[in-house]
C-alpha cells in the first residue's frame, strides 16, 4: 500500500515539474496573444536587433573569427533562446563573457575547434537543466563574477587597442603582456585617421548615451564614421579589407569530424563555455525578472541555452547566452513576449540580405569604440569598489579572480575563484558553530595545557555532573574538526552531558560521524550523552548514519533525562 502511494506520489510530482519546461513563448500564447502584444513585440524585435546587430560583429572580431559568425550566433541562437527558454524577454547572442575563452580556442584549435567544444558545452547545459541544477548555478558568488567580468573586460579592451590606434600587426599573441609587447614594437604604424574615427565613434556613443538614450547609438556611430572615412578617403582598416565582407544568408549546416583525442584536449574549455553560459544567461534572466516582475523558468532557461549552443555550432556561429544589456533593451522596448527576441533574429537576418556589401565598409577603429563601451558596462567598477570596501575574504577572492583572469586563464580563474569562495564559506559557516563553551571551534591550534574555561549552559538548573553544550548554526565538517577537542577542555569526567541542539538546522555527514564517534567514546567513559531539540532536517541525517543516541524535545526534559540518567 505504501508502495502504490509513494509511485503516485512520485508520479504526480514528475507531471508537476514538467511543467516547468514548458516554454514561455507556450505560456505567452495560452494567455491570450493578441494584435497590440504582436505590434508591440514587433517594435521591440527591431529596435533590439538595430542594437545587436554592430554588437555581434565587434564581439565576434574581438573573439579571432570573422564578423558573420557573429551574426549567424544572433540569429540561429538569438531564435532558439526565445522559442524555447524559460524566460519572456530574454535575448540570445554573442556576449563579452565569451571572447576570452572563443579566443584561446580558435588561437589552439581552429574554428572546427570551437565548433566541438560549444558542442560539448551545449550537451552540458542540456544536462545540467534537465538535471535541475539552474537553482544553483545562478548562485556563484558576486566577488568571483565580478573578478573575472571585470577581468575579461580589460582583456577585450586590450585586444581592441591595435584597431583603435590603427596598428599594423602581423600577429597578436593571446596573453596580455604579449599583446602590449607587440603594441609597443608596432607604435611606429600608428593611424591617425584611425584613431581619430575612433575618438569620433565613441564620443557620439557618450553624446547620444547622455541626451538620446533611446537611439541606437552603436549603429549610429558606425555609420557616421563609415561615411566619413569614405568621404575623406581614409587610409583605414575595414571589414571588408580584412574579411572580405559579409555574406547575405545563413551558411547551411556543418557537422565537424570529431576525434577523441580532441574531444580530451577541448574539454576544459567546453566547461569554462558551459559555465560561463549558464551564469550570463540565468543573471540576465534575474534581471529581467527584476525589471518586469515575472519569474523565469531557470533549468528550462538552461535547456534552450544549450539547444541554441549546438544550433549555433552547426549553423557556423560561436558560443551564445543571455545578453544582459540587449534583454534590458527588449525590455524598455516594450517587448510583451518571447515573440520579440525572434523577431530581433529574423530583423538582423533580413538586415544582412539587404545590408550585407554595405558591411564592408565599416572601419575596425569604429567597432572598436563599440567594445570599448562594451568593456566598460562590463567592468562593473561601482561593484568592483563596493566589494573592495567588503569583508577582507571577498576583497582576497575578488582580486585573486581579477588577476587570474588578466594574467593566467579564464578557467584557472573561475576554478581558484570558486575553491577560495567554498573555503571562505566555509570558515564563516565555522565561526556560527560553537558550542557555548568561550572556546572558538575554528582555532588555529588547541594548546593542550591551556586551563580549561568552560561557560555552561544554565548551570545553575543543572544536577552536580551533568554538563551542556548548546550548538548554533549548521554543523558541518568545519565545526566538526574541533568538536571533541571543545569537549574534552571542559575538565573532569561528567556523568551526563546535554547537546542542545535546538539552533543547528543543519549537519552534514562529517559532523554526524564525528558525533557519532564522540558518542562512542562517552559510552566507553560511562557517560550518558543526550540530544537535545534535535529539528527534523539534522534527526534525519543522524538516523541515516546509524548515530544514536537519546534524544528529547526541549531543554527542560533534557535536564530530566539527565536526572534519571543519574539514578543508574
Amino acid at each position: 500500500m505504501n508502495a502504490q502511494v509513494e509511485t503516485k506520489l512520485a508520479a504526480r510530482t514528475v507531471s508537476r515539474d514538467w511543467h516547468l519546461f514548458v516554454p514561455k513563448l507556450v505560456s505567452a500564447i495560452r494567455e491570450g496573444y493578441g494584435v497590440g502584444d504582436f505590434r508591440a513585440d514587433v517594435f521591440a524585435g527591431i529596435t533590439v536587433a538595430i542594437v545587436a546587430l554592430p554588437l555581434s560583429m565587434a564581439l565576434a572580431i574581438a573573439s579571432g573569427v570573422s564578423p558573420e559568425r557573429g551574426l549567424f550566433t544572433a540569429v540561429v541562437a538569438g531564435f532558439v533562446v526565445s522559442a524555447l527558454g524559460g524566460s519572456r524577454h530574454q535575448i540570445g547572442g554573442p556576449t563579452g563573457a565569451f571572447v576570452v575563452v572563443v579566443f584561446n580556442v580558435v588561437q589552439k584549435f581552429g574554428y572546427d575547434g570551437l565548433v566541438v567544444a560549444t558542442l560539448m558545452a551545449g550537451a552540458m547545459l542540456i544536462v545540467a537543466g534537465l538535471a535541475r541544477l539552474g537553482t544553483y548555478i545562478k548562485y556563484v558568488p558576486y566577488p568571483v563574477v565580478t573578478g573575472f567580468t571585470s577581468g575579461i573586460a580589460v582583456i577585450i579592451f586590450s585586444s581592441q587597442v591595435g584597431d583603435i590606434l590603427g596598428l599594423k600587426l602581423s600577429h597578436v599573441p593571446g596573453d596580455m603582456f604579449g599583446k602590449w609587447q607587440a603594441y609597443l614594437a608596432a607604435a611606429g604604424t600608428f593611424n591617425p585617421e584611425a584613431f581619430a574615427l575612433a575618438a569620433g565613434a565613441l564620443a557620439i556613443i557618450l553624446l547620444l548615451r547622455r541626451y538620446a538614450p533611446r537611439w541606437p547609438m552603436f549603429l549610429i556611430a558606425i555609420l557616421a564614421t563609415a561615411l566619413a572615412a569614405l568621404a575623406f578617403h581614409f587610409p583605414v582598416a575595414t571589414i571588408g579589407t580584412r574579411f572580405g565582407g559579409i555574406p547575405r544568408m545563413l551558411p547551411a549546416p556543418h557537422w565537424p569530424a570529431m576525434s577523441l583525442s580532441e574531444i580530451r584536449a577541448l574539454l576544459p574549455s567546453a566547461f569554462t563555455i558551459f559555465v560561463l553560459g549558464g551564469i550570463e544567461s540565468l543573471l540576465s534572466a534575474v534581471v529581467a525578472d527584476g525589471m518586469t516582475g515575472r519569474r523565469h523558468r531557470s533549468n528550462l532557461e538552461l535547456v534552450a541555452q544549450g539547444i541554441a549552443n549546438i544550433a549555433s555550432a552547426c549553423m557556423g556561429g560561436i558560443p551564445a547566452t543571455g545578453a544582459i544589456a540587449r534583454t534590458a533593451t527588449n525590455i524598455r522596448s516594450g517587448a510583451r513576449t518571447p515573440v520579440a527576441g525572434m523577431v530581433h533574429s529574423l530583423a538582423i537576418l533580413a538586415m544582412m540580405a539587404a545590408f550585407a556589401p554595405l558591411a564592408s565598409f565599416i572601419p575596425l577603429a569604429a567597432l572598436g569604440a563599440v567594445l570599448v563601451m562594451v568593456c566598460w558596462n562590463m567592468a562593473e567598477f561601482g561593484a568592483f569598489r563596493s566589494i573592495l570596501s567588503g569583508p577582507p575574504g571577498d576583497r582576497v577572492v575578488l582580486i585573486a579572480t581579477f588577476l587570474l583572469t588578466v594574467f593566467v586563464d579564464l578557467s584557472v580563474a573561475i576554478g581558484v575563484g570558486m575553491v577560495m569562495a567554498a573555503f571562505l564559506f566555509m570558515h564563516r559557516m565555522a565561526q556560527l558553530v560553537e558550542a557555548q563553551t568561550q572556546i572558538s571551534l575554528i582555532d588555529d591550534d588547541v594548546d593542550e595545557f591551556a586551563s580549561p574555561n568552560a561557560a555552561v549552559l544554565k548551570r545553575e538548573a543543572l544536577p552536580p555532573g551533568v554538563e551542556v553544550f548548546q550548538f548554533n548554526g549548521p554543523f558541518f565538517f568545519g565545526a566538526a574538526t574541533h568538536f571533541e577537542q571543545v569537549l574534552t577542555r571542559t575538565g573532569g569526567q561528567p556523568k551526563a552531558i546535554i547537546l542542545n541542539m535546538e539552533g543547528v538546522p543543519l549537519i552534514d555527514s562529517t559532523a554526524a560521524a564525528t558525533l557519532g564517534k564522540f558518542l562512542k567514546s562517552a559510552r566507553a567513559r560511562g557517560t550518558k550523552v543526550i540530544l537535545s531539540g534535535v529539528k527534523p532536517g539534522p534527526a534525519a541525517v543522524l538516523d541515516a548514519m546509524a548515530v544514536a543516541a537519546p534524544r528529547v524535545a526541549s531543554f527542560a526534559q533534557a535536564i530530566e533525562a539527565s536526572r534519571e540518567a543519574l539514578k543508574d
